[in-house]
């Protein structure tokens, strides 16, 4: 399967860390906020059942589950991280159509949620909220 290009966005998940407080440690148990780490929204049936990416035109996303590594790059830093799976999300048909751009590269839809510390990684910083990235899936 090839890359899925796509918005990302960040959130906090285990120990307080820069922005976040304490928060529960995210569907697989291991997640924290300063670990470079991410939520997938097709980590299982219950998972993609939340998330539902097949409703913004998302479809053959890769089953993959806790502690599979992807590879993201960001189109407007050009920084390229390896992550690994920590979470369930994020809920993808909350976002469908919204568009983020930076220097007139563009992604839709909500496909990966970074916690801060990985995000701050791949955007630069958290200011942003969202940035379009590519992410290898194969």
């Amino acid at each position: 399967m090839a890359g899925i290009t796509a918005e990302a966005s960040w959130f906090c998940c285990g120990n307080a860390w820069g922005p976040c407080g304490t928060a529960g440690h995210g569907a697989c148990g291991t997640c924290n906020s300063g670990n470079m780490q991410h939520a997938w929204p097709n980590t299982s049936d219950g998972c993609y059942a939340i998330t539902h990416p097949d409703t913004c035109g998302i479809t053959g996303m890769s089953r993959r589950t806790c502690g599979f590594r992807h590879a993201t790059t960001s189109l407007c830093t050009g920084n390229r991280i390896v992550t690994s799976i920590a979470d369930c999300g994020p809920q993808t048909d909350l976002f469908c159509g919204e568009r983020t751009c930076c220097g007139g590269k563009c992604a839709s839809n909500r496909v990966i949620d970074f916690t801060p510390a990985a995000f701050t990684a791949l955007a630069g910083s958290l200011n942003s909220g969202l940035t379009p990235v590519t992410i290898d899936v194969a």
